[in-house]
């Protein structure tokens, strides 16, 4: 469960009170983006970070006070280069912090979209905010399903708000909107990109543990159980213990698919490449020295198992060209080429 409100479920199982702080809006250079969230306890931060240094310091200060006096404050920090110079966070921009102490009382509503996230079923999380007085604001929560959009209406605001729910979600981006009286924060939640890696040896292992720091719903697949199990793959969500071909080809078809083929020999290598490489992906990485390319390429190509366009979505050999040797350095330049894969896919939705 990697979504931070996932972690706020968490911390509230284990502290019954938690404070949410998410970043709402941002001016100039600030050190984290809207929709970055922290969460804290009684005993300070639990996950998560609005900025770090002086900036969260602030931030775990007004937690601390929300979490005493149960109000939720709506607090504006200027970034300002020469207060925070001795910290290292020189930014010089402004940021909005929602410092929410309610998470006990809102738990439904982030149980629903935690319920829809596991599902893989997408939506966003509505926060209306009305101002009080000062730097007190009131804060309602609400979970809005992906096919209840287009019903979504605000008295008096026609579609224009309801547009703006419908972009956020197409960027994957939250927005923060100033209406007539009230504030809204709209929080696009999202499945995680599926990171399938066929192969649980120490490539796949490596891979498992950065694709799970970079959000990806990683699952690893492998027909030898002293390596598929959850003892030795910690980081991965799903191990499927089975022929490797066989699950490759039973993972459900999903465009935001990431496959990563590092399994021990030319022939388990082949029969993954097989089960996917006419499927909608994301992404197909195999492992393998040029002249084991060249091999697998004809033989693909000759009989017919791909055509030269599909063949050419292959990223082969894997990775990003950065003279890895090690497995730990194998596994970044892997990381890195899935980042910068996605990065340009999501770029391509904003054009």
């Amino acid at each position: 469960m990697k979504h931070i409100y996932g972690r706020l479920l968490e911390t509230l199982d284990r502290r019954g009170r938690a404070a949410l702080a998410v970043v709402i809006d941002t001016e100039g250079s600030a050190p984290q983006v809207p929709g970055s969230a922290a969460i804290f306890s009684s005993a300070g931060l639990e996950a998560g970070t609005v900025g770090g240094g002086l900036l969260e310091a602030t931030i775990q200060e007004i937690a601390r006070r929300s979490l005493d006096d149960r109000l939720c404050r709506l607090v504006r920090v200027a970034l300002d280069a020469e207060e925070v110079e001795a910290d290292g966070a020189v930014c010089g921009g402004s940021i909005s912090v929602l410092v929410d102490p309610l998470a006990d009382e809102e738990r439904p509503v982030f149980e629903r979209a935690m319920d829809a996230h596991r599902a893989r079923n997408a939506g966003a999380l509505l926060t209306t905010l009305q101002p009080l007085q000062n730097d007190l604001v009131s804060v309602a929560k609400d979970w809005l399903p992906r096919e209840k959009f287009r019903e979504f209406a605000l008295p008096g605001r026609g579609d224009a708000v309801r547009l703006q729910i419908e972009r956020a979600w197409t960027l994957a981006e939250p927005r923060f909107l100033e209406l007539k009286g009230d504030r809204l924060f709209i929080e696009p939640v999202l499945p995680s990109p599926r990171l399938i890696i066929a192969g649980a040896g120490h490539i796949g292992k490596a891979v498992a543990h950065l694709g799970n720091l970079l959000d990806f719903e990683v699952t690893v697949i492998d027909d030898r159980a002293e390596f598929a199990n959850k003892d030795s793959l910690p980081d991965a969500d799903v191990v499927m213990v089975q022929d490797i071909a066989s699950a490759v080809g039973s993972v459900p078809d999903d465009p935001d698919t990431y496959f990563v083929i590092v399994t021990r020999g030319h022939r388990h290598d082949a029969d993954a490449l097989r089960a996917c490489i006419k499927r909608r992906t994301a992404y197909i990485g195999m492992i393998g020295s040029r002249h084991k390319i060249g091999v697998l390429e004809r033989e693909f190509l000759e009989k017919g198992w791909a055509t030269a366009e599909e063949w050419g979505r292959v990223h082969t050999p894997i990775g990003l060209p950065i003279r890895s040797r090690t497995v730990a350095e194998i596994a970044v330049s892997i990381a890195a080429e899935l980042v910068k894969v996605r990065a340009e896919r999501q770029a391509e939705v904003r054009t």
